[in-house]
């Protein structure tokens, strides 16, 4: 059960007390020691009448500065694409908007499917052979399908490009602490020692020095997090030379235009499916997707539906394959991560229902279309200059010749939320700045985008 919290009033609350025997609340709570109880008067402010409170309440929310109020060029992780408002009709609906873990499936069959459907088209766009339920994010998608690797071959090392999102990077470096699992990041491409247009791309020269029998997997993300496209294929054979696996973060907004991982010879495809369906949020909730090739079904994190038939032969959905630690022994659990976005990833299905093979196709060739012409037409300015020359999806780095930092807070101004700063997490591209130009993008926002960025690199009025 979930516990549920409604106010009380005086009355109520001494009617509870004298029902478990107790005069206050200072008896009820005896058994916790005096020195760790809160002494401290935290001032709280007095009680508000409702329309106080929504009052109050919609003041601090007018202070902030979301994607509705401003132009969006800024993605790294999380983008800013059309949702159709049936998506949210659809969410919102109460079977689905309360429903609970759903382990009487007699009584489930709407959100056993809602998931069903949800596994099959994202084993569709990888081109895998099954997907699981869901998981938090894209990151901890990342994290399971590096353990799952380990435990299959049984090598406690895992190559990840240096291209890999750095929050995901950071999640496995934390995650893996303590596991015995080694992490060696392979570094990128850089221009000068790539005339053949490659550069931003993984180094496969340093990636073959350290591949190893004792390499349990090889983790690539394409698009990487510069936008750029990774050469799949070449990097399986790479893997397969000595047996380790290959872990594909794919965008799935991608997938609708580009060759599936699975068909290029990943044994694993993870990645964020936010694009699909769910508002960025401020920066969650998020949604991870979880899909792999036949031999590892059975060890798969998380929860998994499946299709059946009744006792009457009728089409029915269960839940399968739970080997979670809520299902087993904790040590014998695939994973610890006891949960599915169940809600985030009925978005997603609903989402790709209403858009369809072409719909996806026609999103995911504007983003390429708009993020293309917004790269060219920034360069033509003479304020920016060319960083990486592999081909990209969606988003792109430039260098203005400004701080992308200084850059950002004039455009703030404009409203206007600009690209992402590399120089924190890629101290060796410092200065450069990751746009992300989605199909919610019009002409007219992307003209006035390049517009004021060439001004303020100008000097203009900042």
């Amino acid at each position: 059960m979930k516990s549920s919290y409604i106010p009380m009033t005086r009355q109520q609350q001494e009617a509870m007390l004298s029902a478990v025997g107790v005069e206050s609340l200072e008896e009820l709570f005896s058994a916790i020691p005096e020195e760790l109880r809160l002494k401290k008067d935290l001032n709280l402010p007095k009680p508000l009448s409702e329309y106080e409170l929504k009052k109050h309440m919609n003041t601090l929310a007018r202070k902030n500065s979301d994607a509705c109020e401003n132009i969006c060029f800024l993605g790294a992780g999380v983008y800013d694409h059309i949702i159709p408002s049936a998506v949210k009709h659809i969410i919102s609906r109460q079977e689905f908007y309360t429903a609970y873990t759903p382990y009487q499936p007699e009584i489930s069959q709407g959100v056993l499917q809602s998931i069903f459907e949800y596994q099959t088209m994202i084993a569709e766009l990888t081109g895998m052979d099954a997907a699981n339920a869901s998981l938090y994010d894209g990151a901890t998608a990342l994290y399971e399908a590096v353990l799952l690797a380990s435990r299959f071959n049984g090598r406690k090392e895992v190559l990840v490009a240096r291209s890999v999102n750095p929050e995901y990077r950071k999640v496995l470096h934390s995650a893996l602490k303590y596991s015995g699992i080694t992490i060696k990041e392979v570094d990128f491409n850089k221009e000068e020692n790539n005339p053949a247009g490659k550069s931003g791309t993984i180094d496969l020269k340093k990636l073959q020095d350290k591949l190893s029998k004792d390499t349990a997997a090889i983790a690539i993300q394409s698009p990487n997090f510069f936008g750029i496209l990774e050469d799949i294929k070449a990097i399986s054979q790479k893997a397969k030379e000595v047996g380790a696996l290959l872990i594909a973060v794919c965008d799935p907004i991608s997938l609708g235009v580009f060759e599936s991982p699975g068909v290029l010879g990943a044994d694993i495809a993870v990645g964020e499916a936010q694009p699909l369906g769910n508002p960025m949020n401020f920066g969650g909730p998020l949604l991870g997707y979880f899909a792999v090739k036949s031999p590892f079904i059975r060890r798969m994190p998380g929860r998994i539906a499946g299709e059946t038939t009744d006792s009457q032969g009728r089409r029915g959905f269960v839940l399968t394959l739970q080997a979670r630690e809520q299902h087993i022994r904790r040590e014998k659990a695939t994973s610890n991560i006891c949960t599915n976005q169940a809600l985030c990833a009925l978005a997603a299905v609903s989402y790709l229902s209403l858009m369809g093979k072409k719909g996806l196709k026609e999103v995911a060739s504007q983003c390429i279309n708009k993020s293309v012409y917004t790269y060219k037409s920034l360069l033509e300015t003479g304020q920016v200059s060319q960083v990486f020359s592999a081909p990209f999806f969606r988003e792109f780095v430039v260098k203005p010749k400004i701080k992308p930092s200084v850059l950002n807070e004039a455009l703030s101004a404009e409203k206007i939320i600009g690209g992402y700063d590399l120089t924190a997490e890629y101290p060796e591209l410092e200065g450069c700045w990751l746009v992300a130009v989605t199909e919610k993008r019009s002409m007219e926002e992307i003209k006035h985008f390049v517009n004021k960025v060439n001004s303020i690199c100008q000097g203009g009025d900042y």
